[in-house]
């Protein structure tokens, strides 16, 4: 019973350490300029940045505490408890932009995790160690990330919330494949020693998810205030490991007019929340901090350098009647 509540207090503190990441990173990465989306300089330059730095730390702090919880715990209630990642997110952006809390934005992040837990209690999980997880499974990783694409080219054709829903939800959508992939190597890992990670593909695909994955996050907060990424994010991410934990690892969908009730449940709350959420004054807020930095023009972007730093700017001397110096 103790390593039970340890493993759940595990995972809550693996969502708040995503939460804070979230909005670390968001805070310093709508200051990148448009003309950076989806290009590799919106990363080098915020290597360059110590808040976000330490909103990665958080982050892959996180991710490694929720690996902890999926090969302890069952995915049905690990995924509940992670996505609350969302919640925490808004008690760190509530004095961070100095806004007030908002009841209906609390109630539809509630609503999201909700939906989370409906459709991940409607399937049945096979332990670390008994899925079969074989290759031959993993086109069906190929086909979400296709829809990931997809989703980030139409969110490269727009602006603003737009592009920062879909950018989000595409990185969700990486993510949920990263957490399939963390399953496949946590299965790799039974009995053998950690240098089998080095002649294994899962490890190296596992990297390369997470790289896309927070590329694409990074170019998603750049778009937008939060409240338009991160529940496209929050609602990808379960979705596709949802999936996948039933193509790849053998979860069973329980199929019954209850559970389809359930399920579509879960799914509209999934929506509902995603759209309260979006709604929120507190991520909103954070970007008018941004926007108004010393030195910083209102779209957060670098203020323009004098095309010719040599030349001596005029200006005029009301006591020498106003001749030029």
């Amino acid at each position: 019973m103790v390593d039970l509540d340890v493993d759940y207090a595990t995972a809550l503190l693996a969502a708040v350490l995503l939460g804070v990441g979230f909005v670390l990173q968001q805070y310093t990465a709508e200051k990148e300029p448009d003309s950076r989306f989806l290009s590799p300089r919106i990363l080098t330059d915020l290597l360059r940045k110590p808040r976000w730095l330490a909103g990665i730390g958080c982050m892959i702090a996180g991710y490694v505490l929720s690996a902890w919880s999926i090969g302890h715990l069952e995915l049905s209630l690990v995924e509940p408890l992670l996505t609350t990642y969302l919640l925490f997110a808004l008690l760190l952006a509530v004095p961070m932009s100095r806004q007030a809390f908002r009841l209906p934005e609390i109630a539809g992040a509630v609503i999201l995790c909700t939906g989370v837990a409906l459709l991940s209690s409607t399937r049945s999980t096979k332990p670390i160690g008994l899925s079969f997880g074989s290759f031959s499974h993993w086109p069906a990783a190929a086909i979400i990330a296709a829809v990931a694409f997809v989703a980030v080219q139409f969110g490269h054709r727009r602006k603003g919330q737009v592009r920062a829903s879909l950018t989000g939800l595409g990185a969700g959508l990486v993510f949920g494949i990263q957490d399939a992939l963390t399953r496949q190597t946590l299965e790799v890992l039974q009995g053998n020693s950690i240098s089998v990670l080095f002649s294994t593909w899962s490890a190296y695909a596992l990297l390369g998810a997470g790289i896309v994955g927070v590329w694409l996050m990074q170019n998603a907060f750049s778009a937008a205030p939060l409240h338009a990424s991160l529940p496209a994010i929050a609602a990808g991410e379960p979705t596709a490991g949802i999936v996948l934990g039933i193509v790849v690892f053998g979860d069973r969908i329980q199929i019954s007019p209850g559970m389809l009730a359930i399920e579509a449940g879960g799914i509209a709350a999934l929506i509902v929340g995603a759209v309260a959420v979006a709604r929120s004054s507190a991520f909103s807020g954070l970007r008018k901090i941004t926007s108004h930095l010393p030195g910083t023009p209102p779209d957060g972007s670098a203020p323009p350098e004098d095309p010719d730093p040599a030349r001596e700017r005029k200006v005029h001397d009301p006591a020498s009647g106003g001749a030029e110096r």
